[in-house]
């Protein structure tokens, strides 16, 4: 179901991202990334609020999560999906997740 969401989540379909991902959050609510990834799909939506509770959720689980640290783990050059990243980059900043 993450998967699911952070696809919907590249393809900027924010709503169908948030809906895979709080199936996600419920089926392990132990993942930080889904939290995270939630909080930027929530940001892109101006839920500014809800986005940043979840953001509190995943920084909770993993403390030393920074945008920077993910944008390192980017696993390809291919322009399409780094501009889906970009999208998420700033979801996340949106939701005041650590640079």
């Amino acid at each position: 179901m993450s998967s699911a969401g952070t696809s919907k989540l590249h393809l900027a379909e924010y709503e169908e991202a948030i809906i895979w991902f709080r199936g996600a959050v419920e089926a392990n609510r132990n993942f930080a990334f889904t939290h995270l990834s939630l909080a930027a799909a929530l940001a892109h939506l101006g839920r500014i609020d809800e986005a940043r509770t979840a953001a509190r959720a995943g920084l909770g689980l993993e403390p030393s999560f920074t945008i920077g640290r993910f944008r390192v783990g980017a696993r390809s050059d291919n322009s399409v999906y780094l501009g889906g990243r970009e999208r998420i980059y700033e979801g996340m900043r949106r939701a005041s997740i650590p640079e």
